[in-house]
Protein backbone atom coordinates (compact mmCIF):
# COMPACT_ATOMS: atom_id res chain seq x y z
CA UNK A 1 0.00 0.00 0.00
CA UNK A 2 1.26 3.47 -0.74
CA UNK A 3 0.84 6.79 1.17
CA UNK A 4 0.73 10.18 0.14
CA UNK A 5 1.07 12.33 2.99
CA UNK A 6 -1.00 15.62 2.41
CA UNK A 7 1.79 17.24 4.43
CA UNK A 8 4.47 16.14 2.18
CA UNK A 9 5.03 17.19 -1.85
CA UNK A 10 7.16 13.94 -2.29
CA UNK A 11 5.41 11.69 -4.84
CA UNK A 12 6.83 7.98 -6.17
CA UNK A 13 8.00 7.81 -9.49
CA UNK A 14 8.03 11.89 -10.17
CA UNK A 15 11.30 13.38 -9.97
CA UNK A 16 11.25 15.41 -6.89
CA UNK A 17 10.79 19.62 -7.16
CA UNK A 18 13.23 21.76 -5.56
CA UNK A 19 12.83 23.59 -2.39
CA UNK A 20 11.99 20.81 -0.44
CA UNK A 21 11.51 20.82 3.26
CA UNK A 22 13.74 18.27 4.80
CA UNK A 23 13.82 17.76 8.67
CA UNK A 24 16.89 16.12 9.84
CA UNK A 25 16.63 13.70 13.18
CA UNK A 26 19.16 11.93 15.31
CA UNK A 27 20.05 11.50 19.08
CA UNK A 28 22.53 13.72 20.08
CA UNK A 29 24.07 11.28 22.34
CA UNK A 30 25.37 8.85 19.29
CA UNK A 31 28.64 9.39 17.60
CA UNK A 32 28.62 10.52 14.17
CA UNK A 33 25.16 11.77 14.52
CA UNK A 34 25.99 15.76 14.48
CA UNK A 35 28.82 15.43 11.74
CA UNK A 36 26.50 13.29 9.51
CA UNK A 37 24.00 15.49 10.27
CA UNK A 38 26.49 18.84 9.26
CA UNK A 39 27.36 16.73 6.41
CA UNK A 40 23.63 15.82 4.99
CA UNK A 41 22.78 19.58 5.53
CA UNK A 42 25.25 21.05 2.80
CA UNK A 43 24.17 18.57 0.61
CA UNK A 44 20.72 18.98 0.52
CA UNK A 45 21.62 22.82 0.88
CA UNK A 46 23.49 22.77 -2.12
CA UNK A 47 20.72 21.25 -4.13
CA UNK A 48 18.04 23.75 -3.19
CA UNK A 49 16.10 22.29 -0.46
CA UNK A 50 14.97 24.00 3.17
CA UNK A 51 16.90 21.94 6.18
CA UNK A 52 16.09 21.77 9.63
CA UNK A 53 18.14 19.79 11.90
CA UNK A 54 16.48 18.55 15.13
CA UNK A 55 18.85 17.20 16.82
CA UNK A 56 18.77 16.18 21.00
CA UNK A 57 19.25 13.38 23.61
CA UNK A 58 16.77 10.36 23.31
CA UNK A 59 14.91 11.36 26.39
CA UNK A 60 13.76 14.91 24.84
CA UNK A 61 12.00 13.40 21.87
CA UNK A 62 8.58 14.21 22.86
CA UNK A 63 4.77 13.84 21.01
CA UNK A 64 3.40 16.33 18.53
CA UNK A 65 5.23 20.04 18.06
CA UNK A 66 7.57 18.57 15.80
CA UNK A 67 7.26 20.13 12.36
CA UNK A 68 9.05 23.34 11.94
CA UNK A 69 7.96 27.00 12.58
CA UNK A 70 7.42 28.67 9.65
CA UNK A 71 7.80 26.01 6.88
CA UNK A 72 6.38 22.79 6.70
CA UNK A 73 8.55 19.52 6.30
CA UNK A 74 8.50 16.99 3.37
CA UNK A 75 10.80 14.17 4.34
CA UNK A 76 12.22 13.36 7.71
CA UNK A 77 16.03 12.26 7.52
CA UNK A 78 16.23 9.84 10.57
CA UNK A 79 20.12 9.31 11.54
CA UNK A 80 20.25 6.22 14.26
CA UNK A 81 18.73 3.22 14.37
CA UNK A 82 15.07 1.60 14.65
CA UNK A 83 14.48 3.20 17.81
CA UNK A 84 15.41 6.81 16.61
CA UNK A 85 12.83 5.49 14.06
CA UNK A 86 10.12 5.34 16.45
CA UNK A 87 10.95 7.87 18.97
CA UNK A 88 10.55 9.68 15.62
CA UNK A 89 7.07 8.21 14.61
CA UNK A 90 5.99 9.54 18.08
CA UNK A 91 7.45 13.07 18.11
CA UNK A 92 5.09 13.55 14.61
CA UNK A 93 2.20 12.38 16.33
CA UNK A 94 -0.77 13.00 14.18
CA UNK A 95 1.36 14.49 11.53
CA UNK A 96 3.12 12.04 9.93
CA UNK A 97 5.75 12.53 6.98
CA UNK A 98 7.58 10.17 4.83
CA UNK A 99 10.67 9.53 6.23
CA UNK A 100 14.48 8.50 5.30
CA UNK A 101 15.98 6.22 7.49
CA UNK A 102 19.97 5.73 7.43
CA UNK A 103 21.21 3.27 9.99
CA UNK A 104 23.57 4.76 12.40
CA UNK A 105 22.76 1.57 15.29
CA UNK A 106 23.00 -2.41 15.17
CA UNK A 107 20.41 -4.26 13.35
CA UNK A 108 18.55 -1.35 11.60
CA UNK A 109 15.48 -3.12 9.83
CA UNK A 110 13.64 -0.18 9.56
CA UNK A 111 16.44 1.98 9.17
CA UNK A 112 17.42 -0.23 6.52
CA UNK A 113 19.85 1.89 4.42
CA UNK A 114 24.01 2.86 5.48
CA UNK A 115 24.94 6.46 6.09
CA UNK A 116 27.49 5.71 3.04
CA UNK A 117 24.34 4.99 0.82
CA UNK A 118 22.81 8.34 1.69
CA UNK A 119 24.09 10.24 -1.28
CA UNK A 120 22.42 7.40 -3.79
CA UNK A 121 19.22 7.53 -1.70
CA UNK A 122 18.96 11.57 -1.83
CA UNK A 123 19.75 10.80 -6.18
CA UNK A 124 16.89 8.32 -6.21
CA UNK A 125 14.13 10.58 -4.19
CA UNK A 126 15.40 13.75 -6.99
CA UNK A 127 14.92 11.32 -9.50
CA UNK A 128 11.81 9.59 -8.79
CA UNK A 129 13.04 6.39 -8.22
CA UNK A 130 11.72 5.63 -4.21
CA UNK A 131 8.59 3.78 -3.25
CA UNK A 132 6.38 4.67 -0.05
CA UNK A 133 5.17 2.29 1.72
CA UNK A 134 2.85 3.11 4.48
CA UNK A 135 2.48 0.93 8.17
CA UNK A 136 -0.51 0.57 10.44
CA UNK A 137 -0.01 2.66 13.70
CA UNK A 138 -2.09 2.56 16.76
CA UNK A 139 -3.82 4.42 19.67
CA UNK A 140 -3.59 2.46 22.58
CA UNK A 141 -5.89 4.16 25.32
CA UNK A 142 -5.85 3.05 29.32
CA UNK A 143 -9.58 2.99 31.04
CA UNK A 144 -9.82 2.89 34.62
CA UNK A 145 -13.05 3.06 36.43
CA UNK A 146 -14.85 4.41 33.42
CA UNK A 147 -11.80 7.41 32.86
CA UNK A 148 -9.34 7.69 30.07
CA UNK A 149 -6.09 8.16 32.07
CA UNK A 150 -3.62 7.53 29.50
CA UNK A 151 -3.79 7.64 25.60
CA UNK A 152 -0.91 6.85 22.95
CA UNK A 153 -0.08 6.81 19.85
CA UNK A 154 2.07 3.65 18.66
CA UNK A 155 4.27 1.96 15.75
CA UNK A 156 5.40 -1.56 17.14
CA UNK A 157 3.17 -2.76 19.73
CA UNK A 158 1.26 -2.60 23.09
CA UNK A 159 2.75 -4.90 25.81
CA UNK A 160 1.12 -6.15 28.86
CA UNK A 161 3.66 -7.63 31.39
CA UNK A 162 3.26 -9.28 34.49
CA UNK A 163 6.16 -7.68 36.56
CA UNK A 164 6.85 -8.40 39.78
CA UNK A 165 5.92 -10.67 41.73
CA UNK A 166 6.60 -12.78 38.59
CA UNK A 167 3.85 -14.53 38.42
CA UNK A 168 1.40 -15.03 35.83
CA UNK A 169 -1.71 -13.10 35.23
CA UNK A 170 -5.14 -13.66 33.47
CA UNK A 171 -5.36 -11.06 30.31
CA UNK A 172 -9.06 -11.14 29.00
CA UNK A 173 -8.71 -10.46 25.30
CA UNK A 174 -12.15 -8.94 23.88
CA UNK A 175 -12.61 -8.53 19.99
CA UNK A 176 -15.33 -5.62 19.02
CA UNK A 177 -17.07 -6.01 22.56
CA UNK A 178 -17.23 -10.24 22.30
CA UNK A 179 -15.42 -11.97 24.88
CA UNK A 180 -12.92 -14.14 22.68
CA UNK A 181 -10.22 -15.35 25.23
CA UNK A 182 -8.38 -15.44 28.33
CA UNK A 183 -4.81 -15.30 28.80
CA UNK A 184 -3.20 -16.55 31.48
CA UNK A 185 0.83 -15.69 30.75
CA UNK A 186 3.49 -13.41 31.96
CA UNK A 187 2.01 -10.58 29.54
CA UNK A 188 0.83 -10.29 25.90
CA UNK A 189 2.23 -8.76 22.90
CA UNK A 190 -0.33 -6.97 20.29
CA UNK A 191 1.56 -5.74 17.90
CA UNK A 192 1.67 -4.29 14.10
CA UNK A 193 2.84 -5.95 11.02
CA UNK A 194 6.05 -3.51 11.25
CA UNK A 195 6.51 -4.31 14.85
CA UNK A 196 6.31 -8.20 14.34
CA UNK A 197 9.91 -8.27 13.55
CA UNK A 198 10.32 -6.56 17.22
CA UNK A 199 9.37 -8.10 20.73
CA UNK A 200 6.87 -10.24 19.17
CA UNK A 201 9.37 -12.01 16.89
CA UNK A 202 11.60 -12.52 20.06
CA UNK A 203 8.82 -13.74 21.83
CA UNK A 204 8.27 -16.75 19.14
CA UNK A 205 5.33 -14.83 17.26
CA UNK A 206 5.66 -14.66 13.55
CA UNK A 207 6.77 -12.71 11.22
CA UNK A 208 3.88 -10.55 9.02
CA UNK A 209 4.62 -8.80 6.01
CA UNK A 210 4.80 -5.03 7.84
CA UNK A 211 2.58 -3.07 4.60
CA UNK A 212 -0.34 -5.39 6.11
CA UNK A 213 -3.16 -3.93 8.36
CA UNK A 214 -3.55 -6.76 10.67
CA UNK A 215 -2.91 -7.23 14.86
CA UNK A 216 -0.84 -10.06 16.38
CA UNK A 217 -1.36 -10.94 19.54
CA UNK A 218 1.36 -13.34 21.03
CA UNK A 219 1.01 -13.94 24.61
CA UNK A 220 4.45 -14.33 26.79
CA UNK A 221 5.32 -18.29 27.85
CA UNK A 222 1.42 -19.16 28.37
CA UNK A 223 -0.18 -21.85 30.32
CA UNK A 224 -2.06 -23.41 27.94
CA UNK A 225 -0.74 -25.21 25.16
CA UNK A 226 -3.77 -23.99 22.85
CA UNK A 227 -2.70 -20.24 23.52
CA UNK A 228 -0.85 -19.53 20.57
CA UNK A 229 -0.36 -16.28 17.91
CA UNK A 230 -3.25 -15.28 16.36
CA UNK A 231 -3.04 -12.78 13.89
CA UNK A 232 -6.78 -10.46 13.23
CA UNK A 233 -7.83 -7.60 11.27
CA UNK A 234 -7.15 -4.39 12.23
CA UNK A 235 -10.43 -3.26 11.57
CA UNK A 236 -11.92 -4.80 14.96
CA UNK A 237 -11.76 -2.83 18.32
CA UNK A 238 -9.60 -5.02 20.82
CA UNK A 239 -10.06 -4.35 24.70
CA UNK A 240 -7.69 -5.89 26.91
CA UNK A 241 -8.82 -6.38 30.57
CA UNK A 242 -6.84 -7.16 33.67
CA UNK A 243 -8.86 -8.31 36.26
CA UNK A 244 -5.84 -9.71 38.73
CA UNK A 245 -2.75 -7.80 38.17
CA UNK A 246 0.54 -8.35 40.12
CA UNK A 247 1.96 -5.14 41.75
CA UNK A 248 4.39 -4.56 38.92
CA UNK A 249 2.29 -5.25 35.96
CA UNK A 250 2.10 -2.53 33.53
CA UNK A 251 1.43 -1.38 30.06
CA UNK A 252 4.16 -0.54 27.74
CA UNK A 253 3.87 1.11 24.36
CA UNK A 254 7.07 0.50 22.01
CA UNK A 255 9.38 0.19 24.84
CA UNK A 256 8.12 3.43 26.71
CA UNK A 257 6.39 2.58 29.91
CA UNK A 258 3.05 4.19 29.89
CA UNK A 259 1.39 2.95 33.14
CA UNK A 260 1.25 0.82 36.02
CA UNK A 261 -2.28 -1.63 36.04
CA UNK A 262 -4.22 -2.02 38.86
CA UNK A 263 -7.07 -4.62 39.31
CA UNK A 264 -9.92 -3.93 36.51
CA UNK A 265 -8.11 -1.78 34.32
CA UNK A 266 -9.32 -2.00 30.37
CA UNK A 267 -6.61 -1.19 27.64
CA UNK A 268 -8.23 -0.28 24.40
CA UNK A 269 -6.28 -1.08 20.64
CA UNK A 270 -7.44 0.39 17.66
CA UNK A 271 -6.62 1.29 14.44
CA UNK A 272 -5.06 5.05 14.10
CA UNK A 273 -5.94 7.54 11.55
CA UNK A 274 -2.40 8.72 10.18
CA UNK A 275 0.25 6.04 8.71
CA UNK A 276 3.58 5.99 9.11
CA UNK A 277 5.57 5.85 5.85
CA UNK A 278 8.66 4.71 5.16
CA UNK A 279 11.24 5.50 1.82
CA UNK A 280 12.67 2.79 0.07
CA UNK A 281 14.89 3.25 -2.26
CA UNK A 282 16.24 0.90 -5.38
CA UNK A 283 18.89 -1.33 -3.81
CA UNK A 284 15.83 -1.94 -0.94
CA UNK A 285 13.17 -4.05 -0.42
CA UNK A 286 11.16 -5.93 2.31
CA UNK A 287 12.74 -9.45 1.52
CA UNK A 288 15.98 -8.37 0.87
CA UNK A 289 15.77 -6.71 4.70
CA UNK A 290 14.51 -9.53 5.99
CA UNK A 291 17.29 -12.00 4.52
CA UNK A 292 20.47 -8.97 5.25
CA UNK A 293 19.18 -8.32 8.94
CA UNK A 294 17.46 -11.12 10.29
CA UNK A 295 19.75 -14.09 8.30
CA UNK A 296 16.58 -15.18 7.01
CA UNK A 297 16.70 -17.82 4.19
CA UNK A 298 17.98 -21.56 6.41
CA UNK A 299 21.63 -20.54 6.40
CA UNK A 300 21.69 -20.75 2.44
CA UNK A 301 24.40 -18.17 1.53
CA UNK A 302 25.59 -16.99 -2.34
CA UNK A 303 21.98 -17.81 -3.83
CA UNK A 304 21.08 -15.29 -6.63
CA UNK A 305 18.63 -12.86 -5.87
CA UNK A 306 16.47 -13.57 -9.42
CA UNK A 307 13.98 -16.94 -9.14
CA UNK A 308 15.16 -19.71 -11.41
CA UNK A 309 14.01 -19.74 -14.94
CA UNK A 310 12.41 -22.92 -14.59
CA UNK A 311 9.50 -22.36 -13.11
CA UNK A 312 9.71 -24.05 -9.88
CA UNK A 313 12.27 -23.99 -7.26
CA UNK A 314 15.47 -25.29 -6.77
CA UNK A 315 16.50 -28.18 -4.62
CA UNK A 316 17.11 -25.60 -1.35
CA UNK A 317 15.61 -22.88 -2.70
CA UNK A 318 15.87 -19.19 -1.23
CA UNK A 319 12.68 -17.83 0.21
Amino acid sequence: MTAISPLSRLRPQQPSPTGLGFVIVGPAELPRVEAESLRLQALLTQAGHRVTLRLAPRSGWGEGQFHPAGGSADIVVVLGGDGSILRTARWMGYEQVPVLGFNLGTLGFLADSSIDEAEAALADIASGGFRLVDHLMFETEVIRDGVTIHRELGLNETSILAGPPFSMIPICLFVDGEIATTYRSDGLIVSTPVGSTAYNLSAGGPIVRKDLDAFVFTPLNPHTLTNRTVVDSATRGYELLVPRPNEGSACVVDGRLITSLVAGDRVQIRRAVPRFTLIETRPHSYYRTLRDKLQWGGGIHGAGSRAPSGGGPTNGGAA
